[in-house]
C-alpha cells in the first residue's frame, strides 16, 4: 500500500530530473552553437531553410566576409536599422520606450529590433510571433553579444538579412539588382537595399515603389548625418 502511494511521488521526481536535464543540454546546445558560429561561417540560416521547406525551390545567397563588402553597405543597414548598434548591448532600450510610446499616443506599435535580435531570430530561429520565440531571441541575442565582436554580428547580418524574394545577403542582392559585387555598391545602391529590408518581399529592389525611394533618401541623409563609414571606424578599424 505505502509503495503504491510512493509511486507518483518517485515519477514526478523523475520527471523533474529529465526535464531538468534536457534544459541544461538545450542550454548547453545553444551556447555551443553561437560559440561555433563565432568563427565558422555557416551554409544556411534557419530563415532560408524555413523557406526552402516551403517553398521548395533554392534560396540565393553567397558568402562574403565583411572586408569583401562596400563600407557604404554597412553603414546603410545600420542608418536603416539601429543606428545605435556600435554602442548597445544587444537592446536598444531608448528606442523601446519610444516605440511603446508611439502606441500609447495612439499610433501603431512596431519593433524596435535591433540588428543583433535580428541575427538571432533570423540565424537561429523560426519565423512568428510568440512568447517562447521571442523569450529565445532575447537569449540567443545576449549569448551574440557577450560571444561575438560587433564586428561578427554585422558581418553575420549583411550576409543573412533577406534582401528579396528567395534571395538572402547583400552579396545576392548586388549581383542579382545592380549586376556589381558587393565591394563596388554605390551609397545609393546600398541605400535601395537598406530600403527594402523592413520587408524585401513587399518592397522590391529592382522596382522600388514611392515608399522604398523615400526611404532610400532618408537613408541617404541618415548616412551623412552619422559622418559616413567612419562611423564604424570603433567596431570596423579598417573601414576610413
Amino acid at each position: 500500500m505505502r509503495s503504491s502511494r510512493r509511486r507518483p511521488v518517485v515519477q514526478l521526481k523523475r520527471l523533474r530530473r529529465l526535464i531538468t536535464l534536457l534544459l541544461l543540454v538545450g542550454l548547453l546546445g545553444t551556447i555551443g552553437l553561437v560559440l561555433l558560429t563565432r568563427w565558422v561561417d555557416p551554409p544556411y540560416s534557419a530563415v532560408m531553410l524555413q523557406r526552402l521547406a516551403s517553398q521548395g525551390r533554392p534560396q540565393r545567397q553567397v558568402w562574403v566576409d565583411l572586408e569583401q563588402i562596400s563600407p557604404p553597405m554597412a553603414l546603410a543597414v545600420v542608418a536603416a536599422e539601429d543606428q545605435r548598434f556600435p554602442d548597445h548591448w544587444g537592446f536598444d532600450a531608448d528606442e523601446i520606450v519610444a516605440a511603446v510610446e508611439r502606441h500609447l499616443d495612439g499610433g501603431q506599435l512596431r519593433g524596435a529590433s535591433t540588428i543583433s535580435q535580428q541575427v538571432a531570430r533570423n540565424l537561429f530561429l523560426w519565423q512568428g510571433r510568440s512568447f517562447v520565440r521571442k523569450g529565445l531571441e532575447a537569449w540567443f541575442t545576449g549569448l551574440l553579444e557577450l560571444t561575438w565582436p560587433k564586428r561578427r554580428i554585422l558581418e553575420m547580418y549583411l550576409n543573412f538579412a533577406e534582401t528579396g524574394e528567395r534571395t538572402f545577403g547583400v552579396a545576392a542582392a548586388s549581383q542579382r539588382y545592380f549586376g556589381v559585387g558587393p565591394e563596388r555598391l554605390s551609397n545609393e545602391q546600398a541605400a535601395t537595399i537598406a530600403a527594402v529590408l523592413p520587408n524585401p518581399v513587399l518592397y522590391r529592389i529592382d522596382a522600388p515603389s514611392a515608399y522604398v525611394r523615400a526611404r532610400r533618401e532618408w537613408i541617404l541623409q541618415q548616412m551623412r548625418n552619422l559622418g559616413g563609414p567612419a562611423y564604424l571606424r570603433g567596431i570596423l578599424p579598417a573601414y576610413p
